[in-house]
């Protein structure tokens, strides 16, 4: 009888997590999912998007459980709202945002293409959504180079779209994660790795959302997060930890 419990209980207890993802932490959330799933019997209902679209979903009554924003400032926000559980937001990543083109030789390692040109298009991620796109706009402005390059500016939904439009050339380059592009540990086509004194830090925080409270998955995917696997995981797509 033992050991027909000890069978059957992942199965008894295992339970699905509904988690928003920010677009920028797909690659690494997929690679975190699969293994808080096979470790622990639970499995992760995962959506991907734009931080700003999540907002306004969750305070629409989108069921979600988790929110893995691209920011600090919406999981605050939606504490302080009351639709998210006060003491369960921490910081699970530190974004790093680079300057990237999918033609080897376009960006150089001091971003001078900015200024240089040579490009007809620059792809970003809308700034009022996604947090990666106000940081490239901060970047811009403290280059000096927002004003002449405006004319030239693509604005995608999110990350996640403005790394297809650069990969499909529809833009010769643009700003984007730098764990989008990073691969086996090496980028693939050109890019430059924004220094961070130019735009304020991408501190991308995790939050239980009312839904999730109480919710035993929840808490088995918010202390997985800060598990060695998962972090390891994490730091391989070039993501800072604190």
């Amino acid at each position: 009888m033992l050991v027909l419990l000890a069978c059957i209980a992942p199965t008894v207890y295992a339970d699905e997590v509904s988690v928003a993802v920010a677009a920028n932490f797909t690659a690494p959330m997929r690679q975190i999912a699969a293994a808080f799933e096979k470790d622990t019997g639970h499995t992760v209902v995962a959506a991907f998007g734009a931080t700003g679209k999540f907002y306004a979903q969750i305070r629409n009554g989108a069921p979600f459980q988790v929110l893995l924003s691209a920011d600090q400032e919406t999981p605050t926000r939606l504490v302080r709202e009351r639709a998210a559980v006060a003491g369960s937001q921490f910081t699970y990543a530190i974004g790093k945002l680079v300057l990237w083109s999918a033609m080897p030789g376009l960006v150089d390692g001091a971003g001078a293409v900015l200024t240089q040109g040579g490009f007809s298009h620059i792809a970003l991620a809308d700034p009022k959504l996604a947090p990666y796109g106000a940081a490239a706009i901060e970047a811009m402005q403290s280059l000096g180079v927002l004003e002449t390059l405006r004319a030239k500016a693509v604005t995608a939904e999110n990350i996640t779209h403005a790394h297809q439009f650069i990969r499909t050339l529809n833009a010769e380059l643009g700003f984007v994660a730098l764990s989008q592009v990073l691969k086996d540990g090496a980028v693939e086509g050109s890019a430059w790795l924004l220094p961070v004194h130019l735009y304020s830090p991408i501190r991308q925080d995790a939050v239980v959302l009312e839904r999730g409270r109480g919710k035993p998955a929840v808490q088995a995917l918010l202390h997985y997060l800060k598990s060695g696997k998962a972090q390891a995981i994490i730091q391989s797509f070039g993501y800072a930890l604190s």
